[in-house]
């Protein structure tokens, strides 16, 4: 597959960004850090613990730079993390666990194969969680400048989720994101999300209990409806203005009546929802594949979609979910 070569360029450049391009060394950047995260009111007990330890991870600024929704098409990321094994395995998933699974999809009105299908997507139903140091690599991204204001504000709250003895620093592995746990939750995520739903006085992130309970929570939360729709696939007509189509997952724009998209998709059918509802149009693979059709693939999205990218925000990690969201449909 051919890669956009603007992008591509953009990748090779901070990948191979010589450390020397940082306006101070990694070690001078703990020492500040370790102010402002005291100004924080991080306790001097948690700072001597975790500041001393945090390494400089390169592996981990790789791994940002060329993430699978860089350059990945729609159709293989998708493929690659909605197919019928990822099924097979969920549906043993709920089997050994369908009472808790059950219990927790009517307690959060959150439906039990969306739940299986982002566990799934996000660690294989628990089998990939990470090995990653979380703290180092949460500060190895607060020191590099791509987003550096996001990750140190997440670090600062793993910091305090630590001194609140909510979690134990010594169990902090995961994604090189510093994601954690059966469902990646990042630690803004725990702070606001995370339950004890068994009452063992802790919160665990790796147990079925409290990470199933805890994504439906979170899913609640954000506003899940579960008698919405995610996504439909369209096929549109060669006049609609490219300005009502969204090819990036920052923000997304043009938010309409169906109404009036209507004479712009060519498959339209009542069954694409309510005529007043809010809907806006996706053609996910512009930026990723060189030459690609502007409008193929394009999707109709609803709320429900934007919950999913509020978790995650790629155009291709939701899409994947709600497709594999309705295989599980399928089965249960």
């Amino acid at each position: 597959m051919k890669k956009n070569k603007l992008q591509f360029l953009y990748i090779l450049y901070f990948l191979f960004l010589p450390l020397s391009a940082y306006s101070e060394t990694f070690d001078e950047w703990k020492i500040n850090f370790a102010k402002y995260a005291s100004a924080q009111g991080i306790s001097n007990e948690t700072l001597s613990l975790i500041i001393k330890n945090l390494k400089f991870l390169p592996k981990v600024i790789e791994y940002d730079r060329y993430q699978p929704e860089f350059y990945e098409d729609t159709s293989t990321y998708i493929s690659k993390r909605a197919n019928n094994k990822k099924v097979n395995i969920g549906l043993i998933t709920y089997k050994k666990n369908t009472n808790l699974i059950n219990e927790v999809e009517k307690n959060f009105e959150v439906e039990k194969e969306l739940l299986l299908s982002l566990m799934g997507i996000e660690t294989n139903f628990g089998k990939y969680l990470g090995k990653m140091d979380i703290l180092s690599s949460l500060a190895t991204l607060s020191y590099d400048k791509r987003r550096s204001e996001f990750f140190t504000k997440e670090l600062i709250i793993a910091l305090q989720l630590i001194d609140d003895k909510k979690i134990k620093a010594d169990e902090l592995y995961g994604s090189w994101a510093g994601a954690f746990g059966n469902f990646q939750f990042m630690p803004s995520t725990i702070l606001n999300n995370a339950i004890d739903y068994n009452n063992d006085s802790q919160i665990n992130l790796k147990s079925t209990d409290d990470s199933f309970a805890s994504a439906a929570n979170y899913l609640s939360n954000m506003g899940w409806n579960n008698k919405g729709k995610c996504f439909s696939k369209v096929e549109l007509n060669k006049d609609i203005p490219v300005k009502f189509l969204n090819y990036s997952a920052r923000k997304i724009k043009f938010k309409k009546k169906l109404s009036f998209y209507k004479k712009y998709i060519k498959n339209y059918t009542k069954e694409l929802g309510n005529d007043n509802e809010i809907v806006a149009i996706i053609t996910p693979d512009k930026e990723i594949v060189e030459n690609s059709n502007l409008l193929s693939p394009a999707y109709l999205i609803y709320n429900n979609y934007e919950i999913i990218l509020n978790w995650n925000r790629s155009l291709r990690f939701a899409l994947a979910v709600c497709t594999l969201k309705d295989k599980f449909n399928n089965e249960l």
